[in-house]
């Protein structure tokens, strides 16, 4: 049989395509925006091996090698804030992680579904919130004076310093993130569960299985692959803790535990004069140290489950 000519498969390859062009269509604002916003900027990466200034700009301006990569490890700074972001960004995997996947899973069990789309709801509202009145809301409640410490003097007989202390930073950090992010974190796991086989869940029932038996022999396993890809993706950040988070959060009680890299960035880097090259090269060392991260985590991922791997 004689194989279709190359016009032939234009042909057949634009009526493929012909078939989903609203889909496109719909597509092309998604794709303009990181085409512009993400890719484009990425020429301006240069910055990071030059001595970057306005009047030479980008590609005039003179080449600098490695010496702020090594300006920035050399720095006496550099191990506290490695070790600062490293450490809360291991706590938010730790346990900002798993909080979506088990509140997805106590929604799902719960068997009045007024009350759960009720929960669903309230749980994506402090998503939508700023920053800066979610850190209102706990200066109310953990200040000084805030509600939190008013009950605590009245039981305990004094105060804690829940938002000027290094001892509860990382606790007050890593809470309030769980506590926002938590409800928008559990969609994708919601939608998850959705695809577990209620006859399996039928059959292990009649064998004599436990709620608790269902949930960790049948709906667990039935979203590894879903848990696995958005770990992958999750590591994929693991190093840019938030920002707004630690703007809002940051003051010089807490500086020794507070600063991580995104915020040394912004200090250091860019509220400096012509500081732009550094600044550049520093989040190119924290972007490549994530690649590689994930790399890793997609590797392990794949040897333990062919579809909990991104590629």
């Amino acid at each position: 049989m004689r194989e279709p000519t190359t016009s032939a498969k234009r042909r057949k390859n634009w009526k493929k395509m012909k078939r989903f062009l609203p889909l496109y269509l719909l597509f092309l604002p998604v794709l303009a925006y990181y085409v512009i916003f993400h890719y484009a900027p990425m020429t301006g990466v240069v910055i990071a091996f030059k001595q970057y200034t306005f009047m030479d700009g980008i590609f005039g301006s003179r080449w600098a090698g490695l010496t702020h990569f090594k300006r920035f490890i050399d720095s006496g700074d550099f191990w506290e804030i490695f070790q600062n972001t490293l450490v809360l960004a291991f706590y938010r995997i730790l346990f900002g992680f798993p909080a979506p996947i088990l509140f997805a899973l106590l929604v799902h069990e719960m068997r009045f579904t007024k009350w759960k789309r009720f929960f669903q709801t309230v749980s994506y509202l402090p998503h939508f919130v700023s920053w800066v009145v979610v850190y209102a809301l706990m200066y109310n409640l953990f200040s000084e004076s805030g509600l939190i410490n008013i009950a605590l003097k009245s039981s305990v007989g004094h105060t804690f310093e829940f938002l000027s202390s290094t001892e509860y930073y990382r606790m007050m950090f890593v809470g309030s993130a769980i506590w926002k992010e938590i409800g928008w974190g559990a969609i994708i796991f919601l939608a998850a569960l959705t695809r577990v086989d209620p006859d399996m869940i039928e059959a292990s029932a009649i064998d004599g299985a436990n709620r608790w038996h269902r949930l960790w022999h049948v709906t667990l396993p039935s979203i590894r692959s879903t848990i696995s890809i958005m770990f992958v993706l999750s590591l994929g950040g693991i190093l840019s803790v938030s920002f707004e988070q630690t703007l809002v959060m940051y003051n010089p009680q807490v500086a020794p535990v507070a600063e991580v890299i995104d915020f040394y960035i912004y200090r250091i880097g860019l509220l400096n004069t012509n500081n732009y090259s550094y600044a550049t090269a520093v989040g190119l060392f924290r972007s490549a140290i994530a690649l590689v991260l994930v790399l890793i985590a997609n590797f392990v991922s794949k040897k333990l489950d062919e579809e909990g791997a991104i590629w």
